[in-house]
């Protein structure tokens, strides 16, 4: 089924741009369907969905990001798998922090850090979204995963938990931070992360760090979601170029 893909900010889709544009020409996708910020991606997917069944063949329509009760079950998946490496490896985790943007990776993890009875507290670097909307929205999410997969104790509100500090001056809009944090892990630890989610979550762990949210000693365990393709997008930004914001 054709991409949908919401330009956030306006003017920002270049159709030539490399990283996932390349991946989708290379990948065979037989078209692109770009639509402005706050449209409502359901019903252009559901209309994509309707002109396949016309032809005779069958749509698939995933949400945005993935992340609805179905694919927020892939990160209570990963919750359980986190729990059993520490008690296979005897580590210790005080706080895990992770992106937090359309909101599947957050819900799910923390669907499954209650269920698993874990009380591993999650941080959530917003990407997109001020902290009081994102939290609304995970917690949202994270209760209709629980009853999904049978957490039948709900979810508390206080686990749910997001920083909105490091994601402007615009979703996917690069700023200094940033550029900071994916420069030093991949000169220093070899691992690539994106401008848009990784990056800007790292950005808030390593400021967190320095301002003492997390204290000295304390095991943190990063989410590390994906998305290198992107980086190619960025390649000015995160060189030197050109500006960005602060």
């Amino acid at each position: 089924m054709p991409p949908v893909l919401e330009e956030r900010v306006p003017g920002s889709y270049n159709p030539e741009a490399s990283g996932n544009n390349f991946l989708f020409r290379f990948l065979g996708v037989e078209a692109i369907e770009v639509v402005p910020a706050g449209a409502d991606l359901a019903a252009v997917m559901g209309r994509i969905a309707d002109d396949l069944a016309r032809q005779g063949r069958k749509g698939y329509v995933i949400p945005g990001g993935g992340s609805n009760q179905i694919g927020a079950t892939g990160y209570v998946a990963c919750a359980q798998e986190i729990q059993s490496q520490l008690f296979d490896q005897s580590l210790r985790i005080d706080r895990i922090v992770v992106p937090s943007g359309s909101a599947g990776t957050h819900a799910g993890l923390v669907t499954g850090m209650v269920g698993c009875n874990m009380q591993i507290p999650i941080v959530g670097i917003d990407v997109s979204r001020d902290r009081a909307e994102q939290e609304t929205l995970v917690h949202g999410l994270a209760e209709r995963t629980a009853a999904h997969v049978g957490v039948s104790a709900g979810i508390p509100h206080d686990a749910v938990y997001c920083n909105g500090d490091y994601w402007r001056p615009k979703y996917s809009v690069p700023n200094n931070k940033m550029v900071e944090a994916v420069t030093l892990m991949a000169r220093t630890e070899g691992i690539l992360l994106d401008p848009v989610y990784t990056g800007k979550a790292m950005a808030g762990l390593v400021d967190l760090s320095r301002t003492g949210y997390f204290k000295r000693g304390e095991h943190v365990l990063f989410v590390h979601t994906g998305g290198s393709p992107a980086l190619f997008v960025y390649m000015k930004a995160l060189l030197g170029e050109e500006a960005v914001a602060d």
